[in-house]
């Protein structure tokens, strides 16, 4: 069934607020405490929202066939968690999350173990939580879901602007102390971020307890490294190359000398024959 842009922008915005609900939760169970997680500062983490749309726009035909529809859901899901690592990562110089310490993770941006609950997210969706949102929200009279849907959007417009704002001083600390402290690790470089970040505002201290594992990325120095692994690799190759012409020149002298023994071996045999 076909919806309008306004409801499935407040579908959106829902199953945003309902991951925002669902990390806040997991954080309190897990760990003790409250955490205002996601990267904007209301209550909704719009990766969820996304995700959701996705799967509602993608996966409904599919209701018949629940293999398929988990299986697509954690293919989806897992794709876009990784393009939102790797966006914000290129973005801000800094990796939000982190999964290096999991099994059977792809470069520490997705892991089987966030990736299995997606599928049944998506299950839980189209059965229960699709149904329910889009029959109720279809009761609304037009022209109301409308006017709260354009609040919504000017809100959520504003939020992300703000937001956009706090976030970038992440890449700006990145660089300056990369800057000023440069034989420092990541490590020390992250720690002194999230100090900066804790003593510059409120909002910011948010996005670092949002984020506990937000790791720098130090783009000058991953250039740098990059540039000596290449020189290594080289330096490999040549000493690998000269390693290779030194044994073939030592085959090749060892043919040659096995060649004259062979040739002396032969002598003393006709000499022997004709003795």
């Amino acid at each position: 069934m076909e919806y309008s842009i306004a409801t499935y922008f407040l579908y959106f915005i829902i199953i945003s607020i309902c991951g925002w609900i669902m990390e806040v939760t997991l954080q309190l169970i897990q760990k003790h405490k409250f955490a205002d997680r996601g990267f904007l500062i209301g209550p909704y983490c719009p990766i969820y929202g996304c995700g959701g749309l996705l799967i509602t726009v993608c996966l409904t035909g599919l209701e018949e066939h629940p293999v398929a529809l988990f299986s697509m859901a954690i293919l989806i899901c897992g794709i876009l968690e990784y393009a939102t690592s790797y966006i914000m990562e290129k973005l801000f110089h800094a990796r939000w999350w982190d999964y290096s310490e999991n099994r059977y993770n792809i470069n520490g941006r997705v892991c089987l173990e966030t990736i299995i609950p997606f599928g049944i997210l998506g299950l839980i969706l189209i059965y229960l939580v699709n149904p329910f949102i889009f029959d109720n929200l279809s009761k609304v009279p037009e022209n109301i879901l409308n006017i709260i849907a354009i609040a919504v959007l000017v809100l959520f417009i504003a939020d992300n602007l703000v937001s956009l704002k706090v976030i970038s001083n992440v890449r700006l600390a990145t660089t300056k102390f990369d800057k000023e402290n440069p034989k420092d690790n990541t490590e020390e470089i992250s720690q002194k971020v999230k100090e900066f970040l804790k003593d510059k505002s409120i909002l910011n201290r948010r996005l670092v307890n949002a984020f506990p594992k937000l790791t720098a990325i130090l783009k000058e120095k991953s250039e740098i490294i990059r540039q000596k692994t290449n020189e290594m690799k080289e330096d490999i190759a040549t000493k690998a190359n000269e390693m290779k012409e030194d044994f073939n020149e030592y085959v090749n002298d060892a043919k040659e000398k096995a060649g004259k023994v062979k040739d002396s071996v032969k002598k003393g045999i006709k000499k022997t024959k004709s003795n």
